[in-house]
């Protein structure tokens, strides 16, 4: 028996070392095989010496706020002085405790990994991996091989990570593996993963923070701080105590640190609808301006990988102001446009449409998210609840722009950028009154002044489908003429019509095309009332012109580009501006849009929201309440805003649709803002200052009777009567005629 033992240790040894010796044979042909380059040619000295990380570039705000980035990995190198010495420390002491003593790979670790995780099935003994070959991954990824994929991926490690350590110094590794190690939602690393956690740099990181962001390495998602806290907190807690044991820290210090609570200032520049749609046109203007600086400089300049700073023109806190006052207004606004959509049954008749072309399926509950003004939230609704959700759902486009230079100071583009992207800013929709302005100047430069009178009187015209317009209020005053100033403060349409067919459609169509508008495909007279469909973008551009003594210039967004390094590869041109308008026109536009401030459509500027600021400015309210508009400005600030529904058929059936109800209250609530901010104030509410003699024409009769009545008014002097105010521009006018004195009738 003792025999048959003693033979069958002998076998078994014979065998276990011809297994041990066919193993270290296999491990050592495979490890020529991959040196070789049979599996895929390693990188030599010269790339290993010229390794950078991708790095994320980054968009800049005017106030010098990170407003968004493109990258293909989201990542920001810092220095090695930028490292605070606990995360350093952090790091070694939970991944790699020999780091400042191997060279690149660590026999200790394999020969555990062997004992514990292959021979007992310990799984929880950590792998082998020195920090060198961790970063050789993330720098090199694996390939795919089959089964011999781990083995020759390990080995592939190895040799890299033994040569880079010929090439480079420990710290050097370091800060190369701090730089590019992933920390999940696709950020790359530590920097990134500080703003994306903590909202602070990397270098301004506690101890127990970078406990956090080391623990989130061993798996980016299951220790995601925000997704699983109690994960994070339990693996930071065990970081802490490595660092401890590695005497990195004391045991008092260590125990107090894991007493503390997981604390996050989540920050996600990319997720913000603030800055979404504008950050997309700067991605849009980048790329152009970046075919022009590599042609001119020879180098090929990577957006996405290059770490470039893109410096805007968008101020961040006027466009939080623009943000805040479009949650307000279409928080409210939305209430009673739903009431008023089911009191005049047009969502019961939406609903019974939808019905008839949808699946039974689509008519079960279920658990969607919905956008609403507190972000995404969780609802059970059917398909056709969701679909009427965003259908039903009032958006609004803000665009503020200086004037002087056409520099962007605000885009909000809509509700919310990741689930509305179309951007309103660019969207054509029908113009209304807001066109009018562009109508009396051009007339304006065609020998009208703002003395001529206009007819208010109502009329078929045959020769245009039978088309009869009429003013808003539907009030018209046969027998009398209303003064061209008058007729616009107060945007009349029957006299605006009028000065149409006076004018002439080419002399319109002509500063049309000055202003860059899309041209219209019919001679309807209706362009005069704003048929013309227009976006906020240009009419923006065309009221710049009335700020800027009768000039316009195009949209500027970007003020400059730079490299990694902060080398200028592009910096933005002066403007050039293109003359649209006298500068007596662009002045007496702008004087009589101050009376549309004062007393014409624009008064709950003053008397609602008590806006004292020198303004000038004009609503528009499209046809059924489709689109509502108002625009704004002073000699340094155009402020536009249209408001609407994503479909024309989607509206108000009152005056709560109208440019003065609905959009006006949004560009109110910014200068509102603006006003009590001293910088931004004396920035952008600057005075006209016109002298005296520009309000003149307001001494002129608002209205003047025409036929026997008109000759004896005149005859008789009777001269319209005022309202004393304190200042002329805010004159009340009121005229009653000789005849209405007479007969006692109102006009």
């Amino acid at each position: 028996m003792q025999l048959k033992i003693q033979i069958f240790i002998k076998q078994f040894l014979k065998y276990f070392a011809i297994f041990i010796t066919t193993v270290i044979l296999s491990i050592g042909l495979l490890f020529l095989l991959v040196y070789f380059g049979v599996f895929g040619s390693l990188p030599d000295k010269n790339t290993l010496t010229s390794i950078s990380n991708e790095e994320a570039s980054q968009v800049i705000s005017s106030d010098n706020i990170l407003i968004g980035k493109f990258f293909a990995e989201n990542r920001t190198n810092i220095l090695w002085e930028e490292v605070p010495e606990h995360l350093k420390n952090a790091l070694i002491a939970t991944e790699d405790k020999r780091f400042y003593t191997h060279k690149g790979y660590d026999t200790k670790s394999y020969f555990r990994v062997l004992l514990k995780s292959v021979f007992l099935g310990n799984s929880s003994s950590g792998g082998g991996s020195t920090l060198t070959q961790q970063l050789v991954k993330n720098l090199y990824g694996r390939n795919n091989y089959g089964i011999l994929s781990l083995p020759v991926s390990k080995i592939k490690e190895l040799i890299i990570a033994s040569k880079i350590e010929n090439i480079y110094t420990k710290e050097e590794l370091l800060l190369l593996y701090l730089n590019s190690v992933p920390f999940g939602e696709n950020v790359y690393g530590v920097e990134a993963a500080s703003r994306r956690y903590f909202n602070k740099s990397a270098k301004q990181l506690k101890v127990e923070e970078s406990a956090v962001l080391v623990g989130l390495l061993k798996a980016n998602t299951y220790f995601n701080p925000r997704l699983n806290p109690q994960n994070s907190l339990d693996r930071r807690n065990l970081v802490l105590n490595l660092m401890e044991k590695q005497h990195y820290l004391s045991a008092k210090v260590a125990d107090s640190l894991q007493k503390s609570p997981l604390k996050l200032d989540y920050e996600n520049v990319d997720l913000k609808a603030t800055t979404g749609y504008f950050v997309y046109q700067v991605k849009k203007k980048t790329l152009e301006l970046l075919e022009t600086v590599n042609t001119s400089t020879g180098k090929e300049y990577n957006l996405e990988k290059d770490g470039l700073k893109i410096y805007t023109t968008l101020n961040m806190q006027v466009q939080e102001l623009a943000s805040d006052a479009i949650k307000k207004q279409l928080t409210s606004m939305q209430q009673i446009l739903d009431k008023e959509l089911e009191n005049h049954q047009f969502k019961k008749q939406w609903y019974a449409k939808q019905k008839q072309k949808t699946q039974a399926k689509d008519l079960l509950k279920r658990n969607v998210e919905v956008l609403d003004w507190e972000g995404m939230q969780a609802k059970n609704i059917t398909k056709i609840d969701s679909l009427w959700h965003y259908y039903k759902m009032l958006n609004a486009a803000v665009l503020i722009s200086n004037p002087k230079n056409g520099a962007v100071i605000s885009w909000v583009g809509g509700n919310h950028f990741r689930t509305l992207p179309f951007d309103m800013v660019l969207s054509h929709r029908q113009i209304a009154s807001a066109f009018k302005p562009i109508l009396y100047a051009t007339a304006l430069e065609n020998g009208f002044t703002a003395c001529s009178y206009l007819e208010n009187e109502e009329k078929i015209y045959s020769e245009f489908e039978n088309w009869e317009p009429k003013n808003f209020d539907h009030i018209s005053t046969p027998n009398s003429n209303v003064a061209l100033w008058y007729s616009l403060t107060h945007s009349m349409n029957l006299p605006t019509v009028d000065l149409y067919f006076k004018l002439g459609r080419e002399n319109l169509l002509n500063i049309c095309k000055k202003l860059n508008f899309p041209l219209t495909k019919n001679d309807a007279p209706s362009i005069a009332l704003g048929t013309l469909d227009l976006s906020l973008a240009e009419i923006v551009e065309a009221y710049g012109a009335f700020a800027n003594k009768g000039q316009t210039n195009e949209l500027l967004m970007i003020d400059k580009i730079t490299d990694a390094k902060g080398n200028i590869l592009y910096i933005a041109d002066n403007p050039k501006p293109i003359e649209v308008f006298s500068i007596e026109t662009s002045q007496m536009i702008t004087a009589i849009l101050q009376q549309a401030i004062y007393q014409g459509t624009g008064t709950k500027i003053r008397s609602q929201y008590g806006i004292k600021a020198d303004l000038a400015g004009k609503t528009g309210t499209a046809q059924n309440y489709s689109d509502a508009w108002f625009v704004a400005y002073t000699p340094d600030l155009v402020l536009g805003t249209w408001v609407g529904a994503s479909k024309p058929d989607v509206h108000f059936y009152s005056g709560k649709g109208s440019g003065s109800s609905l959009a006006l209250p949004i560009v109110a609530q910014v200068i509102k803002g603006i006003e009590k901010d001293d910088a931004l104030r004396k920035k952008y509410l600057t005075s006209f200052a016109f002298p005296d003699a520009d309000y003149s024409f307001m001494e002129c009769e608002p209205y003047r009777e025409t036929g026997i009545e008109g000759f004896f008014n005149r005859l008789f002097n009777n001269k319209a009567k005022t309202d004393a105010d304190k200042d002329k521009k805010e004159k009340k006018l009121v005229k009653k005629s000789f005849f209405d004195k007479l007969f006692k009738r109102n006009q």
